[in-house]
Order: C-alpha cells, then sequence, then structure tokens
C-alpha cells in the first residue's frame, strides 16, 4: 500500500504508531540519566517538528532521546551539575552546526570521499546490530511475553490486509501487554496515581539552563558519534524510502535540523536528540514513509507528554512486551545495510573492501572503545570513523581495474 493511498485516518494510526515504536527508547533514556520521561517526550516531539521545518518537511525521520549520550550526561552531571550539563548539550548542537556549513560549502563530493557504500553499507548493518543486545535484554525479561509480541506482529505483518497490515506494531503490543497483564507483571499504581493533566516539569518551572564552558567544551568531542550515525541513518531512510535525501533537501539541511533539535532539547531541559533507527525499522516493514505520518507520530508525543495518565499508562508497558517487537525492527535496519553493499554492486573481490567491511563490523559489533582521560569513543561512532580512515588511506585496486581493461 503506497503513501498516497493512506486516509487520513489511517496516516493517524500509522503515525501513533511510529511514537509506540519509538517510545521504550526516548523515555528510558531520561529515566537512566536522571531527566523527566515527559519532558524527553515533548522535546523529540518539538525536535522533530523543528527538523521538518528545516528539511523542507521531505524527510521522514523522527528524534528522540539519544543512547550515545547516557555515559557523558551522567559524568558531566557528576562534575558539573544537571543545569551545567543541560547547557552543555549546546556544544553538541555546535557540532552539527560546523558539520552542516562544511557540507554545505563541499557539496556531495564529499560525501562521496568520507562515505562511499563500502563504509556506509556496513555503518548502517551495525546500526541495526548494535540495538540487537538491548532487544534481548528487553526481551529477556520475560522470554514468553516477548515471543507473544513477536509472534502477534509477524503474523500480522506477514498476513494482515488493509490497515491491518499496516499496524503490525500496535497489534503485537496490545497483544503483549494483555498478556502482561494476566501473568500480572503490570504495576497500575503509577497510573492511578497519575494526575490526568501535568504539564512536563521543563515547562512548567521554565528556566534557562546555566551556561558553563567547561560542560559545553566536554560534549563537544561526544557529538563526533551521533554525527556519525546521523549520516549513517539519512542513508537508510534515503534506500527505506526510495529517495536520495542526501540531495535533496540535502544532508546539509538535515544536520541543521538535528542540531537545531538539540539546541531546543537543552533550552527545555531534555536529553539531546538523534534520528530514530527504531522508527526507520517501522517504515520499512510497513512500507509507509511519508513524512506526515512522522509529524503525526511527532505530535502524538507532545500531546502524551502532558496527559499524565496516558504518560503513565504507556511507561507501564513491560520492557518484555517492547523487546519482542525490537527483535523485529532492528533486523530490518541491519538488512538495508547488506542491500545498500548489494544495489551499489561493492566488490568482495578487493582485499580494499574485505578489509574495511571486516574492520568495520568486527570493532562494532565487539564494541570496541577508545578512552582518552575522560573522553571515549566507541560503538557505531567509533566503527565508522575507522571505516572512514581506512577507506582515505587504503590504496586503490588499480591492478584490478587494468584486468578490467
Amino acid at each position: 500500500m503506497g503513501n498516497l493511498e493512506l486516509s487520513p485516518v489511517r496516516k493517524t494510526i500509522v503515525g501513533v504508531q511510529f511514537l509506540f515504536v519509538a517510545f521504550g527508547a526516548t523515555v528510558l533514556v531520561p529515566l537512566l540519566v536522571g531527566l523527566d520521561p515527559a519532558t524527553a517526550l515533548f522535546t523529540a516531539g518539538l525536535g522533530t517538528f523543528i527538523f521538518h521545518l528545516v528539511t523542507k518537511g521531505k524527510v521522514p525521520i523522527f528524534l528522540g532521546s539519544s543512547f550515545a549520550f547516557i555515559a557523558p550526561i551522567k559524568f558531566a552531571s557528576d562534575h558539573w551539575g544537571m543545569p551545567g550539563t543541560l547547557a552543555g548539550i549546546a556544544g553538541v548542537a555546535l557540532v552539527y552546526f560546523v558539520m552542516s556549513a562544511l557540507i554545505k560549502w563541499q557539496g556531495k563530493k564529499l560525501l562521496d570521499k568520507l562515505f562511499p557504500p563500502v563504509v556506509i553499507g556496513p555503518v548502517i548493518i551495525l546500526i541495526g546490530l548494535s540495538l540487537s543486545k538491548a532487544a534481548v535484554d528487553m526481551a529477556k525479561t520475560n522470554w514468553t511475553i516477548a515471543f507473544i509480541s513477536l509472534g502477534v506482529a509477524v503474523t500480522v505483518l506477514s498476513m494482515g490486509r488493509g490497515l491491518m497490515k499496516l499496524v503490525p506494531v500496535i497489534c503485537g503490543i496490545a497483544a503483549g501487554y494483555i498478556a502482561a497483564v494476566c501473568m500480572h507483571e503490570v504495576n497500575f499504581g503509577p497510573v492511578e496515581a497519575a494526575p490526568w493533566f501535568a504539564l512536563p516539569p521543563a515547562l512548567a518551572n521554565f528556566h534557562l539552563p546555566q551556561f558553563d564552558w567547561e560542560p559545553f567544551l566536554y560534549m563537544i568531542p561526544v557529538a563526533i558519534a551521533p554525527v556519525i550515525e546521523h549520516v549513517g541513518d539519512v542513508y537508510v531512510v534515503s534506500a527505506v524510502a526510495d529517495k536520495d535525501f542526501t540531495k535533496s533537501p540535502g544532508l546539509h539541511r538535515t544536520m541543521l535540523g538535528d542540531g537545531l533539535a538539540c539546541l531546543a532539547a537543552c533550552l527545555f531541559g531534555g536529553p539531546p536528540v538523534t534520528t530514530y533507527s527504531e522508527v526507520t525499522g517501522a517504515m520499512s516493514i510497513t512500507k509507509v514513509t511519508h513524512p506526515q505520518v512522522i509529524r503525526i507520530a511527532a505530535a502524538t508525543a507532545i500531546v502524551f507528554s502532558v496527559i499524565g495518565k496516558l504518560s503513565a499508562l504507556l511507561q507501564s508497558i513491560p520492557a518484555a512486551v517492547l523487546g519482542g517487537i525490537m527483535l523485529l525492527l532492528f533486523g530490518t535496519i541491519a538488512s538495508v545495510g547488506i542491500q545498500n553493499l548489494i544495489q551499489h554492486k561493492v566488490d568482495f573481490n578487493r582485499t580494499r573492501n574485505i578489509i574495511i567491511i571486516s574492520v568495520t563490523l568486527t570493532m562494532g559489533i565487539g564494541g570496541a572503545v577508545l578512552q582518552w582521560g575522560s573522553f571515549s569513543m566507541g560503538g557505531i561512532g567509533l566503527s565508522a570513523m575507522v571505516g572512514v580512515i581506512l577507506n582515505l588511506i587504503l590504496p586503490p585496486a588499480k591492478e584490478k581495474k587494468k584486468a578490467e581493461k
């Protein structure tokens, strides 16, 4: 079913479903670092709208709380306090602005040089596979519930027709939640205690963050990894939507949009936001890539942030329910990376290509981390950086070119 065939009602249903997909991670990050989940939902929705405004409403990307900043926020808040840390997130925005300006100046040739298919393919695979541990950790809290969620989602996706085929995630979550209630795995206490209407604390008690140079400078190198991941995510979304968003509206605009969204998050007391692979995975399996659907998800996030009982009800969804769904979604992202390598006809007979792909995947899946003092870099960011460097320094296969002639 194409985007053009979707009625407003169906777009709304799919948009709400996409928020369900992003919800777990969006509220988990603030819970882990000591920020308010309702505020994180509000800044995710606001940030997504800012991103869509900057990118002319063309790119179907949802921005949510970034896992890359969990450790840095914990470290910074211990040293400079949470108000100073939130102001330091402006340093993240600065990195996005600088990268946006560089790409605008150098254009597509810079992207082609730094991120050819042999680099981007493994990075996309890693975006999916590196999240697989989080999916398994959530699912293993109760495998029975996780498999019920997964089984229903797969059944609806495989056999559903019409509207049903568009909502496998909601169906899976609903089935898993009902099973969890029957197994007494859901705590309704916080739902009963929550007010019907409540502004997020950051809005109810709004004040500008306290700017401090130390956390600002500390956050600048931390932003390198999410910036590289942003490039990978834009390529993933381009592949899923079958449009080249690095050309129109351009990667400089997506970078600028992400940077402004991070700046808004720090002003309102939320965690830094990043492009969400979970939602991209959901788009991949539903085949719905209309940007308007993502904006519906963003509006839903803002509505949920002010309805106290609804927000509490969503937070009562057990991790196993979401984990079962994530087992499906993260695998689809990895498959997009493999598809990227095949479509661009990356030659696996060339030694340099094998080296780049092998080292990038091994470091990413193995969880390599490099540390200099208080600064550390690991995960997708480090792996992508290594892939870029290898691609630049390894000599091209000249002998292969001669043989082809």
